[in-house]
Order: structure tokens, then sequence, then C-alpha cells
């Protein structure tokens, strides 16, 4: 049978309660910053060099719902009533609304060195040390809205812009493409402030602090902006009868490891598996 994704703003204070002691003891013991240092071993940027398969490429959506689904499988070994809600920050807008309370992740990081004070992931509670990092900072870290530069999240009419692309993606499949579902929605734009992030990349940018590059997922509020991300992905399909990831092209002679998980014809790593094995998970969860 399959388990519910649920908006964050409707849990009840038992879901909650549920949700942040799961998350607590799989970092208890040790299992969270695996996760953590998966993320930053396949952040990868298009000039690098190292395999693109979790951003900037047409795997960004299937291999962040693969991450999400193997991070539900070590809070459901903790409570198999727990899965991970999602953050709709096209309505919960602001740093008093969920999932900013103290009873869940705690608010904004303070001015000074933008240290997240309150809730259960602060790191004076002893139980959410920063273990895996770019950086040697121990405790978890935010800086909503970016006010040095200011930004604002992204609203219901720019996600829209996204859903209503009915290509997946399209060439040269990178952080450079200016059509296609996937990159609207991973937000990889031009020029500066608002305008160089869309969607999932300016909530990011949004969120601060640890949310900023590959340990984005120290903060916990990775997994509920990521559980919206694979949300829309759903919608879309829906919303075009269907529609499929990438055709399953044959790769040419010579062809890269990138190249032939775009096709669909190599698993992405780390787990091996096909982007569209990650297409139809309907059987797994559904969302509320």
């Amino acid at each position: 049978m399959a388990y519910t994704r649920k908006d964050v703003s409707t849990l009840t204070v038992a879901e909650r309660r549920r949700f942040v002691g799961a998350m607590l003891e799989i970092k208890r013991r040790g299992e969270y910053d695996e996760f953590v240092r998966t993320h930053i071993d396949y952040y990868v940027a298009d000039g690098d060099g190292g395999l693109r398969a979790a951003h900037m490429a047409p795997s960004f959506l299937p291999w962040h719902r693969k991450f999400l689904l193997e991070l539900e499988r070590a809070l459901r070994r903790v409570d198999s009533g727990v899965s991970v809600p999602y953050w709709d920050w096209t309505r919960n807008r602001t740093p008093s609304s969920a999932p900013w309370t103290k009873d869940l992740l705690g608010g904004n990081g303070r001015r000074s060195d933008h240290r997240v004070m309150t809730g259960p992931f602060a790191y004076g509670n002893g139980k959410w040390t920063i273990k895996e990092g770019v950086t040697d900072v121990k405790f978890l870290t935010r800086d909503f809205g970016h006010p040095q530069d200011p930004l604002e999240l992204p609203t219901r009419t720019e996600l829209s812009r996204a859903l209503d692309d009915a290509v997946y993606d399209t060439s040269p499949w990178d952080s450079t493409s200016t059509k296609g579902f996937r990159n609207r929605l991973e937000g990889w734009g031009r020029g500066s402030g608002s305008g160089a992030w869309g969607n999932h990349n300016r909530v990011h940018r949004w969120v601060g602090g640890h949310m900023l590059g590959g340990a984005s997922v120290n903060d916990p509020v990775f997994w509920l902006h990521h559980a919206f991300i694979d949300l829309q992905w759903s919608l879309w399909q829906r919303r075009h009868g269907g529609a499929r990831y990438l055709p399953a092209n044959p790769p040419g002679p010579g062809s890269s490891q990138y190249e032939r998980i775009v096709a669909r014809h190599e698993g992405m790593p780390p787990w091996n598996v096909t982007p569209d094995q990650m297409e139809d998970v309907g059987r797994i969860y559904r969302y509320a």
C-alpha cells in the first residue's frame, strides 16, 4: 500500500513530532551524514570534470526522486508511519509559517553568523552537529531572503510557466537550456538577483546558509523542498497526458556515461537505476 506525503502545513502535532524524531534518530545513527556526502559527491556543475547526474542535467528529477525514496526508507526503518512532507513555497512564504515553527524545523539564523537558534535542529540542542560540509561550521545556518541582495520566493505564476512547457528538456541538456520543463523547474537563469535563479534554485538561495551548494542536505528543509519539486514532476506528467522522460534514443559511438544516462541506457549513480525507472512510482507513495 502506498504511503502519503502531506503538505507540511497540514501535519498534526503528533506527525510533526514523529517526523522530527525519525530525522534525529538517523542523524544519531550516522546514516544522515551519508546522504549529505552523497549529495556533495554528485553536485557537479557544467564546467566541472565529474559526471553530471544530479544537477544541470535531464536526470535532475529522477535522481532526486530516488534520493528522496532512500531517505524515506531510512526514516521508515525508525518509524514506519513517517514520510517526508512537502513545503509549498508558493503558499507558505513567510518566516513564521510552516515549516519554520519551533516544533518542526526551527527558524531563521541569527544576524551575526546565521546560526539557527530555535527548533530541534539547532546546534545548542546537541542533536544536529554538521559533520559533512564544505566549511568547518558545526552549526546549521540560514539567511532567509538574503538581505544583502534581497530576493523573493518563486510565485505560483513562475512555477506555472515551468509546468506549461510540454517538452521535458532540450539541448544542450544542462544549465544553459533555455526551454524545457526540467531547467525551467530546476531554475538556472541569467542576469542577477531573482532573475538569475528560478523556482528550485531560488528557494535554495532564499533559505541561504547551508542550503547553498552541495552540502544543502545538512538543512532538513532540503527534503521538504525536493518533495514539492517531485510533486511538480508528477503534476507535469498529468498536465501533458502522461508525458515521459526524454526519448530512449540509442547513444552514439563513443558516448560518455552522462550521454548514456540521458538516453536511459545506463543507471544513475550511486544506485544504478535508470531515469525511466523513476517515472512511475505511484505504487510507492502518493501526495495529499
